[in-house]
């Protein structure tokens, strides 16, 4: 609700009005004094001007301490009357117009049109005037020899009037200033709260850095990336030590572009932007924190678009000769005349090129895949149904261990793309994990990173684990260390986690073991 201005001014103007009254009064009681005034006045009537004086005195002490305020209109006109009558009085025992006395009643009515407004003004200038123009006439009847100037008296009623209209109109047009000020002033609070507003609803991060690299300011997608909450003043570096780094090497080279990074072991790839912003105080630095995952999604299904158009055009043409090539060795190996060592190699083309097919068979289901649809996933609900439905398929002697730190963690993947990702992973697990025939169990850990705050699922074993060696090729298509494999398993794993915003990494375990980690992404996450 807007205030009146006028409203909101008028205690401070009445305060200074109930001053000025207390000091006039005082001065006007110091003239009663025969020695003060000696030579100052001549005064028609004494006794009523010490009279009036200090009761003008004892009457404006009084308001200024009980009525400092002044809220309602009808106070302060009765404040603005019962001064005129008590300067009138004074005017009129000081010896009317000739005594200068009637410039006093100026101030009552200038005060009074700032405080009232419209004809309650004009109504305090037409009493002052009238209260001049009698006690002139009266004082006329009362001493005959006494010289009254009317045009003097009819002058000041001039000037009364004169005055209020002036000080209504500048008051109006303060009034107006003021309004508009407020306004502006409102508006400017209404959009720098819808600017704070925005700026933490945005999903980039935000974060303003002043001199000696300390933080001034950022919004909620600044924290939610880094990992931790932001507080001012912090140092930069104790924030994220990759930022800092970053921030360092762009202050000394600004052209070259900043490479992403990660906050902490399971964090959101991170890319920042630099813009110099200056300001009155101090040098500052605007910097711009993107997630790389969606830049990265989109990149993974163009890529998976071209990888798709082109191994089908090529798996079409291998896939031909190959089923000729398959073909033409099962008939050679069920001729009856073959030795034992052409039957051998007649096998060998044919295992060859069932592998061979189903290289051809896997590129071409990557190729074929449908975009991704994620929707939101309680992970906790859908592994336990993972884990009946992949058990109910293995070997009773295979065995899937869940642990679920907590109920009610989500996500936003596709399911079907995840289902695929897991079984590759845990038959992945199995295959390694032990020699065939024994007894092989897999750990399945679901739970919430405490860094990153963003759902985790790790898939473990305690097999031989990965040679330090494969470590860096795991992700590669094509690469495998295993004779039947075709080396597509985790590489697609990954992609069809990319595409979904998640992560898939390797994590070692000691003294032994694998550990396959995939962080999801955040349930709020635009789709």
């Amino acid at each position: 609700m807007m205030i009146d201005p006028a409203d909101s001014q008028r205690p401070r103007i009445l305060r200074l009005y109930n001053l000025y009254r207390v000091v006039l009064g005082f001065c006007l009681a110091l003239l009663t004094s025969t020695a003060a005034r000696d030579g100052l006045l001549q005064l028609s009537n004494p006794q009523v001007y010490e009279i009036a004086s200090w009761v003008y005195l004892l009457v404006n002490v009084l308001i200024a301490v009980l009525f400092h305020r002044g809220r309602h209109d009808l106070h302060l006109f009765i404040i603005s009357l019962l001064d005129i009558i008590l300067l009138g009085i004074i005017f009129y025992a000081a010896g009317g117009p000739g005594s200068g006395f009637g410039n006093l009643l100026i101030i009552p009515v200038a005060i009074g049109n700032i405080l009232l407004h419209g004809r309650v003004g004009l109504l305090l200038a037409a009493l002052a005037s009238l209260v001049a123009i009698y006690l002139t006439f009266y004082l006329t009847l009362s001493y005959p020899g006494i010289s009254q100037g009317y045009l003097q008296v009819g002058v000041l009623g001039c000037i009364y009037f004169a005055v209020a209209m002036f000080v209504q109109r500048l008051s109006r047009r303060l009034r107006q200033s003021e309004t508009l000020a407020q306004q502006q002033a409102a508006s400017l609070a209404s959009l720098e709260k819808v600017n704070q507003l925005i700026i933490h609803r945005m999903r980039t991060g935000i974060i303003v850095v002043g001199t000696r690299h300390k933080v001034l300011q950022a919004n909620e997608a600044a924290a939610q990336m880094l990992g931790k909450p932001i507080i001012r003043g912090m140092d930069i570096e104790e924030l994220a030590v990759g930022l800092a780094q970053r921030l360092r090497q762009w202050e000394a080279t600004p052209s070259i572009r900043p490479m992403p990074f990660h906050n902490h072991s399971g964090g959101t790839e991170i890319m920042a932007n630099f813009k110099p912003l200056a300001t009155d105080s101090e040098e500052t630095v605007l910097v711009f924190l993107d997630d790389n995952t969606q830049v990265a999604q989109q990149a993974q299904q163009m890529k998976l678009a071209s990888l798709g158009r082109l191994t089908a055009s090529i798996a079409h043409e291998i896939r031909n000769p190959l089923g000729a090539i398959s073909h033409a060795a099962q008939l050679l190996g069920e001729s009856q005349d073959l030795p034992a060592a052409d039957r051998r190699l007649s096998d060998i083309i044919q295992q060859h090129s069932q592998r061979m097919n189903k290289v051809i068979e896997t590129v071409l289901e990557l190729s074929r895949r449908r975009p991704s649809e994620p929707q939101l996933v309680d992970l906790g609900v859908w592994m336990e149904q993972f884990v009946a439905d992949f058990s109910a398929g293995n070997p009773d002697n295979d065995r899937l261990e869940l642990e679920i730190a907590e109920s009610g963690i989500h996500t936003r993947i596709d399911p079907n793309q995840l289902g695929q990702v897991l079984d590759n992973l845990c038959r992945n697990a199995l295959r390694y994990s032990e020699t065939a025939g024994t007894h092989k169990t897999i750990w399945l850990r679901l739970f919430e990173h405490p860094d990153s705050q963003l759902p985790t699922l790790e898939v473990i074993d305690h097999g031989p684990g990965i040679a330090e060696e494969h470590v860096p090729h795991i992700f590669e298509p094509f690469y495998t260390t295993h004779a039947s494999g075709t080396g597509l398993g985790l590489y697609i794993s990954r992609e069809l986690c990319e595409s979904n915003q998640a992560r898939l990494e390797y994590e070692p375990m000691l003294p032994r073991g694998c550990c396959m980690r995939i962080t999801f992404a955040h349930p709020k996450r635009l789709v």
